[in-house]
């Protein structure tokens, strides 16, 4: 990212996790080429849904980038994991992207709670 230029949903830790998630996936060169492609595709969405729905002031447009952000994370583990099987990614690897995935994960799903109280 050039200095100076962000967008204040840029700043969240939701937003920069999924961005190191997009940085770790591509970096990592899986060495199947369908699964490097499927978990490099679904690391962007998941950048992509979050850039889109942070900042939206509809609540039902969140909603679903979100959802479809959390989709997208599930799938960036799951396609690791399959490649970590077929030993087409150092393990070590695989796990710390599994793990960031997993905080990506967390911090989305905390996105998608309803606030009590709010407006009240």
């Amino acid at each position: 990212m050039q200095q100076g230029f962000e967008i204040r949903f840029m700043a969240m830790d939701v937003y920069r996790a999924a961005r190191e998630l997009v940085r770790r996936v591509h970096a990592a060169k899986i060495r199947h080429a369908e699964l490097r492609d499927q978990a490099e595709r679904a690391s962007v969405s998941t950048l992509l849904a979050l850039a889109e729905g942070l900042p939206h002031d509809s609540a039902a447009m969140r909603r679903t980038f979100f959802s479809r952000a959390k989709a997208s994370v599930g799938e960036v583990a799951g396609s690791v994991d399959t490649a970590a099987a077929l030993e087409a990614i150092a393990l070590a690897e695989a796990s710390a992207i599994i793990a960031l995935a997993g905080r990506v994960r967390a911090m989305i799903v905390g996105l998608l709670r309803p606030v009590s109280g709010r407006g009240r």
